[in-house]
């Protein structure tokens, strides 16, 4: 367990939604918190509001990752980790454009990937450490409408489990946290309907909460968790028809007006 007074954490995808709610939190702890994000000039304007530090970080570029992760800790070691970067797409798989979903893996899976095998070995070599892998319920609960979100946040559920049953007696302790949908930049425009949703600072609570508890996988909130093996249980024709009470009959129905800034944002390089 971490104690995260004086604790040197990082948090990428820091300059907005989840992960500024989750840097003032940690910040608020006593953490010495640095946050990286490609878009430099929104890191700085939440770093500065909130006491922390802003580094440039492309999660999708490895050289751009190691940059962070030396700089953030001062070449030093780095207490808590948090995989927080990713973005969202919304509509039928068919009608998005291919190299949009791939970029959407690169984010949401490949740069967990990225992250926690840079970050490792130093915790492994010390004998403890944190890492928050933040994923999604739709880790959980396929959707459709965001047929490669879904495959990414399971993806993370998947990839954090195997990790952890590596990481059994090295003191580095690993959680996969899996909010349902928040209210952040990512589901502007999107219609929700029945679902449950939170504020980021939901999350980010439940994100602080791990760094004392260790526990493996969080659902925010709590009572979600047997939502998996719901998942796995039914008939598909059953839960085709409970999602579509839930999401509509038109797959990952959005205001592509209100979305738009958002789509704009994400998909520049």
């Amino acid at each position: 367990m971490i104690n995260l007074d004086g604790a040197h954490v990082c948090v990428t995808g820091g300059a907005r939604g989840i992960g500024r709610a989750t840097a003032a939190a940690l910040a608020a702890e006593g953490a010495i918190v640095t946050i990286g994000d490609i878009d430099l000039d929104a890191a700085v304007a939440t770093a500065e509001s909130l006491g922390i530090r802003a580094r440039h970080l492309d999660v999708t570029d490895e050289t751009s990752f190691r940059d962070f992760l030396a700089s953030s800790a001062d070449d030093g070691d780095i207490d808590m980790f948090v995989n927080n970067a990713g973005i969202q797409l919304m509509g039928r798989f068919v009608d998005n454009n291919l190299e949009a979903l791939h970029r959407e893996l690169n984010i949401n899976l490949g740069a967990v990937v990225t992250g926690t095998h840079l970050v490792l070995p130093r915790m492994i070599a010390r004998g403890r450490g944190h890492i928050v892998n933040v994923s999604s319920m739709a880790g959980k609960v396929s959707t459709p409408g965001m047929a490669t979100y879904c495959a990414s946040k399971f993806g993370v559920v998947a990839l954090s489990r195997a990790i952890r049953a590596e990481l059994v007696g090295t003191g580095v302790n690993l959680t996969t946290v899996m909010p349902a949908a928040t209210h952040t930049d990512l589901t502007s425009g999107v219609t929700l309907r029945l679902q449950p949703t939170l504020e980021p600072g939901d999350v980010a609570v439940a994100i602080v909460a791990s760094a004392t508890h260790g526990r493996p996988e969080v659902t925010v909130p709590r009572w979600l968790a047997p939502m998996g093996l719901v998942e796995q249980g039914l008939p598909e024709k059953l839960l085709l028809g409970a999602k579509r009470l839930v999401g509509g009959k038109e797959p990952g129905a959005f205001d592509s007006e209100q979305r738009k800034a958002y789509l704009d944002r994400t998909q520049t390089p």
